[in-house]
């Protein structure tokens, strides 16, 4: 019989604690630097290239594609030891998605914005929020049909940040976006196909949703939607965040994030301070 101990904020536990990181849509693992990097010294920290970004292939063209196929991604780095998940935006909905499907290997979840678009197109409000979405996903089909991944990436990244956003960045940032469209086209009609709330509300782990205060009306909706129908979870307003502040302005994202997983495993280590392994 092994005794292993690692300590956190003074605690002591069973190993360092897992954390896996999920990418927004045409980004990469690496937006995750800044919060790997506060939490390596007493976490063990996973980011994910998700299927199509970093160094991860396409999805192939012809195959159907859903929500489990990036969750999947996910699942091997759950064996060892549960573990918790942080996503942004559809590497949020990912993370909601994977805990879904293996509830007993996730410890809790962080997710700032999650793009659960179904949630609007069941919403029985006004519908302009989901118009809103909508219209930036057929135009970004539009212009990927014409085989124009600079114009589908230009609008999809001034829905997100407002207009003028696509013009300030780099040409090198550009062409990374742009060259990741095919793969964000498959992500919309992924995300239209399930909301995921029916499956999350039964779940006991700890949750913490976050919207910035400052972010586009369908995320604003959105997070009111799961508030609803989340009511054991936690919700907060970020204030003065919108939805690409996890990349942009990380520092205030990161720090509630930080928080959250650093009192989450110190409740741990007090139930059960010290794990025996054979």
């Amino acid at each position: 019989m092994r005794t292993s101990s690692f300590a956190v904020g003074g605690a002591a536990t069973a190993a360092p604690p897992t954390v896996v990181l999920l990418h927004s849509s045409a980004s990469s693992a690496r937006q995750w630097q800044a919060l790997r990097e506060a939490l390596q010294a007493d976490f063990r920290v996973l980011a994910v290239d998700l299927h199509g970004h970093g160094a991860r292939p396409p999805w192939p063209a012809d195959a159907p594609f859903a929500l489990a196929d990036d969750a999947a991604l996910v699942e091997p780095l759950l064996r060892d030891a549960p573990v918790h998940l942080v996503g942004h935006s559809y590497g949020a909905a990912v993370a909601l998605k994977a805990v879904a499907l293996y509830p007993r290997r996730v410890l809790g979840v962080v997710a700032y914005e999650p793009v659960l678009f179904a949630l609007l197109r069941d919403d029985a409000a006004p519908s302009e929020p989901l118009r809103a979405v909508v219209t930036a996903a057929e135009a970004v089909s539009d212009a990927l049909r014409r085989s124009d991944e600079h114009a589908a990436a230009h609008r999809f990244v001034d829905f997100w940040s407002g207009a003028g956003a696509w013009r300030a960045l780099d040409a090198g940032r550009q062409q990374a976006i742009a060259a990741r469209m095919p793969s964000v086209l498959r992500h919309f009609d992924a995300l239209f196909g399930e909301s995921l709330v029916a499956e999350l509300a039964v779940l006991t782990m700890p949750m913490l949703f976050l919207t910035g205060t400052d972010t586009v009306a369908a995320m604003r909706r959105i997070g009111e939607l799961l508030r609803a129908a989340l009511p054991r979870a936690q919700h907060e307003l970020v204030a003065g965040m919108n939805h690409m502040s996890p990349v942009t302005q990380p520092a205030a994202v990161n720090a509630r994030i930080e928080q959250f997983l650093r009192t989450q495993f110190r409740r741990r280590a007090a139930l059960r301070p010290q794990a025996e392994f054979i």
